[in-house]
């Protein structure tokens, strides 16, 4: 077998994974269908074809609240009755089966959070006979996907439960292949992959930047229904490859290193001296033929999307965004988006929430109308523990912080790049509340180029001329990060920082020359910023990946991303996916 020497096309990938979902529903978890078109609603039909006939298929509302979703008390039929009426949700309902979401990347992260404990088998409330109990929701899910750009799309935490990750916007035609009939196996007659499949597998994701083990679970399971889709009982090589190409290339988050070309200009071996200087058959050393796991990542590596950067945060393990949020989340009283209501008194611009007040009141109706006596009027009696006041959440701006190190003989074309993202970021500061901030290290010290500020005419005029050259005070930078940071934070703002460097400090706090201890220094201001809870990234620009700047990100619990050759539009690109998704955990 020799892996693609291209990508297949979107429109053969979806088909194969709604096959594989509609042949393990729930063992695969879900479908991400990215792109509203009459394409998709093709394959939604051809999965509802494929599933077993007895098994329930619901379509979710867009505006789907907790009680409906999980079950609940009925307040209607609660007070007509005199006594609580329980009513079962969604999840119970759907038990066993399918869920369809459309307008995915509308879902609260409430919602999302339900869906997600069901998702892992989580215990929800359901009726039994009157009585309120709790069952297991096994379910599969499919997200419809209407969003455009990367900051509209489902909440991370559902995206994350998907085994298939399907982009349908790049496809224009309808000719969808006809189903082939029942499987002939089903995937519990295939055998469990073995060690072999499974590192070839656990090599793929770490080569491809996928550390996620939900991942990895869902790669082996999508290689046992390939098998079983085509008949057989084991998983062969083919099945292998299938499931890489399907589960593991969407969620890349670099691209897998490749061998080096071999210098043409380098001498040939020395000729062997015993060899009369004829080539035979037997004498010819024949190139190893590629390993499995090499043929895998190359199939891999063929189907990563062509904007994988653009894409780069799509696995970030702190949660996502969802609806292109600027800042952190906090609670409001009065505006942003409306959360669950909660007990209180609607006083210092707290708004009663009369619906939930009433909820909380139902059951205690029939008990409080006995004390008044028989002859007490018919009225709905409410008592201050009943009383429930509503919430808003709302976003903090935010303030991307570039720090760049101006150091060494590439110094210019660092800045370059940290100049242009640095204007690309500002032509959507008003859109996203966001504020932009740049400091530079190099020779003995830090400096201030740019404070936070909107004005991309301010900002063209403080970046205009950058100093470069010298030793690397990181330091130093990370000490001007730090005073920074505590300024924005003091705001009321919410701090990003993008921090460029290689890592290879090599000047101390005292602008004296040594790389040990400036080493030193700077891990234990980037443990500091770490305690602050600053989220961000540090892009390795060197070009080679360097441990240096791993290490760094590691001690700044932040995400590492190699980027040797990175334009200022592919920054950008990057930051603002990884931004989006990293402040709103």
């Amino acid at each position: 077998m020799t892996a693609p020497d291209a990508a297949p096309d979107p429109l053969s990938h979806a088909v194969t994974a709604i096959d594989l979902f509609a042949c393990d529903p729930h063992g695969l978890g879900g479908i991400w269908l990215r792109g509203a078109g009459p394409v998709r609603d093709a394959l939604v039909e051809r999965l509802k074809d494929a599933l077993p006939s007895d098994m329930p298929v619901r379509r979710m509302p867009g505006t789907i609240d907790d009680d409906r979703l999980l079950g609940g008390l009925d307040i209607s039929a609660s007070l007509h009755a005199g006594k609580p009426v329980l009513q079962s949700g969604l999840l119970a309902e759907t038990h066993g089966g399918v869920i369809i979401a459309p307008m995915a990347e509308r879902l609260s992260e409430t919602i999302a959070g339900r869906i997600g404990q069901a998702l892992d088998w989580r215990a929800v409330q359901v009726e039994r006979d009157g009585i309120a109990a709790e069952t297991e929701a096994t379910i599969g899910l499919v997200l419809l996907d209407d969003g455009r750009g990367a900051e509209e799309k489902p909440p991370w935490s559902l995206t994350e439960r998907m085994a298939f990750h399907c982009d349908l916007s790049a496809i224009d035609t309808l000719a969808l292949p006809s189903l082939s009939g029942k499987n002939a196996h089903t995937i519990s007659e295939v055998a469990e992959p073995d060690d072999a499949v499974l590192r070839t597998l656990a090599g793929t994701a770490m080569a491809l930047g996928v550390h996620s083990a939900r991942a990895l679970l869902f790669a082996a399971r999508a290689a046992r229904a390939s098998a079983a889709l085509a008949g057989r009982a084991t998983i062969a090589d083919a099945d292998i490859v299938t499931a890489a190409q399907l589960v593991l290339a969407p969620r890349a988050t670099q691209i897998p290193a490749t061998d080096e070309p071999q210098d043409s200009e380098s001498e040939p071996p020395p000729p062997d001296p015993e060899s009369d200087g004829h080539d035979g058959d037997a004498d010819e050393q024949q190139p190893d033929p590629p390993s499995l796991e090499d043929m895998v990542l190359a199939a891999a590596a063929a189907s990563v999307p062509a904007d994988i950067l653009s894409k780069i945060a799509d696995d970030v393990q702190r949660g996502g965004a969802s609806g292109g949020a600027a800042g952190q989340r906090r609670t409001s009283k009065l505006r942003g988006r409306p959360l669950g209501a909660r007990p209180g008194i609607p006083s210092g611009g707290a708004r009663l929430a009369l619906i939930d007040t009433l909820r909380a009141a139902a059951p205690w109706q029939t008990l409080r109308r006995a004390e008044e006596g028989e002859d007490a009027p018919r009225r709905i009696r409410i008592r201050r523990p009943d009383l429930r006041v509503r919430r808003f959440e709302e976003r903090t701006g935010i303030v991307t912080i570039f720090a760049v190190d101006a150091s060494g003989s590439s110094a210019l074309a660092r800045l370059a790049e940290a100049k242009g993202a640095v204007e690309l970021m500002l032509a959507q500061a008003y859109v996203k509340r966001a504020e932009v901030a740049m400091i530079a290290f190099r020779g003995e010290g830090a400096e201030l180029l740019l404070p936070p500020t909107r004005s991309l005419t301010r900002a063209r005029r403080a970046l205009a001329e950058l100093p470069g050259g010298g030793g690397t005070p990181l330091a130093a930078g990370l000490d001007m990060v730090c005073e920074l940071v505590e300024m924005v934070q003091g705001r009321g703002r919410t701090p990003f920082l993008v921090l460029l460097t290689d890592g290879k400090a090599n000047v101390g706090r005292d602008g004296a020359p040594g790389r040990a201890q400036a080493r030193d220094e700077s891990m234990a201001v980037a443990k500091r910023i770490a305690a602050m809870g600053v989220s961000g990234v540090v892009v390795d620009i060197s070009p080679r990946a360097q441990p240096e700047a791993a290490d760094l990100a590691e001690a700044l619990r932040m995400e590492y991303l190699a980027l040797p050759r990175a334009d200022a539009a592919t920054l950008h690109d990057v930051v603002d996916s990884l931004q989006d998704q990293a402040v709103a955990a």
